[in-house]
């Protein structure tokens, strides 16, 4: 299903988006040295009932997880890439963390992800991949506008990883999003530009570049949710929502501070 929002559900939209922000910048900064990863979902969900909103983690149940995700966060560390159970883990210096939150308000969700390295430790090979998920990101956000097409998308986010050296992967990506968080069109990592569903103002898009340091062949954890590298490298993840306009593509999942 592929939905194109109204004006009104796109006000709706911005709101979920920016709590999005608001919670994951307050979950980087809560997350230090001695963090228990239970306790950031633990944070996660209260900042999500507080505000009124649904998670759309809790009972989520698709084909390639283990029953309902049951938690309201995903927490992917090292070489942990994608949709990280929570669990009983204490955060050392120089772990890298990927968050990612999905919430529902209002009946319009929002999706983001953010990595970053907690503690002192500044790894420059850890450093260096977080900024190229970052990088494509905004060459997809900057590819996005109406007329132009996923591969548009796909093809501006996989140029920069390829550039910086990343195997790139295509089993998961980016996605359209609107009252359910999970929606046609995909939105792959890599591909050609032209081809692919035409982006119509209304639209709304969740893009996540994500890399694995030098494979990108993809584990699943016991847990039967965590995907891991098959090599045990480092991994980074980075999304926003955007809604496509009349004049081109706005974040919606954009922190306060990084607004103009």
């Amino acid at each position: 299903m592929i939905e194109i929002l109204s004006p009104t559900e796109l006000a709706r939209a911005k709101d979920t988006g920016a709590l999005v922000a608001e919670i994951l910048q307050t979950l980087k900064s809560r997350s230090t040295v001695g963090t228990i990863l239970l306790d950031i979902d633990r944070w996660a969900k209260t900042m999500i009932v507080e505000a009124g909103a649904l998670s759309c983690y809790v009972d989520y149940e698709p084909s390639f997880g283990r029953g309902p995700f049951g938690h309201y966060i995903c927490t992917s560390v090292n070489d942990a890439v994608l949709h990280g159970l929570p669990y009983d883990y204490t955060l050392a210096d120089g772990d890298l963390l990927s968050l990612d939150l999905a919430v529902s308000k209002g009946g319009v969700a929002a999706d983001s992800a953010i990595s970053f390295i907690v503690g002192e430790s500044k790894p420059p090979e850890s450093v260096a991949m977080i900024s190229a998920t970052e990088r494509a990101l905004y060459a997809g956000i900057a590819a996005a506008g109406p007329g132009a097409h996923v591969g548009d998308i796909s093809h501006a986010i996989g140029s920069v990883l390829s550039k910086a050296g990343y195997p790139i992967s295509t089993k998961f990506g980016g996605h359209g999003i609107g009252s359910t968080m999970h929606q046609d069109p995909h939105v792959s990592n890599t591909g050609r530009p032209g081809r692919g569903y035409r982006l119509r103002p209304g639209l709304l898009l969740a893009l996540e570049p994500w890399v694995m340091a030098d494979t990108a062949e993809l584990i699943t954890d016991a847990d039967g949710w965590t995907l891991r590298s098959a090599t045990g490298c480092r991994t980074a993840h980075s999304e926003h929502t955007i809604a496509i306009t009349s004049d081109g593509a706005e974040i919606l999942t954009l922190p306060k501070q990084a607004r103009s």
